[in-house]
């Protein structure tokens, strides 16, 4: 089972990434990151987009509905993505044992990246990750 490193690295082999970072989104904290940042810092982005992250994961409008598969142990939202001129951002929420604040968040080039793929492929990282 990979660690924070490997599954980086393995997200950034993925057609068209551009940048990959592990974040939790209660602090805005970066776990891990590989290489570019949108803006150039990492720890900006990963602020930012742990605001996006926190409103989904907290938002009643987006909870899944009654009989639906949320637990302390699952986030209630898969996936935000963002589309962009030139981009795409993936941010794919991590289920843990203990509270499950961490999302993988993916940077992809719009002309070169597979949305669809990076999706399929960061699910499967994000069930293999281990953390701690």
């Amino acid at each position: 089972m990979p660690g924070i490193d490997e599954s980086l690295l393995e997200a950034m082999r993925l057609p068209g990434a551009r940048g990959a970072s592990l974040v939790d989104w209660i602090s805005g904290l970066t776990l891990g990151a590989v290489g570019d940042a949108p803006g150039g810092d990492a720890e900006a982005t990963a602020a930012e987009t742990a605001e996006l992250a926190r409103l989904a994961a907290e938002s009643n409008a987006l909870a899944p509905a009654e009989g639906g598969a949320a637990s302390g142990k699952e986030p209630p939202v898969q996936d935000v993505i963002i589309t962009n001129a030139d981009s795409y951002h993936l941010l794919r929420f991590i289920g843990t044992a203990f509270d499950s604040t961490v999302f993988l968040h993916l940077w992809l080039d719009r002309h070169d990246g597979n949305l669809a793929l990076a999706r399929i492929r960061l699910a499967e990282m994000a069930d293999r990750l281990v953390l701690g």
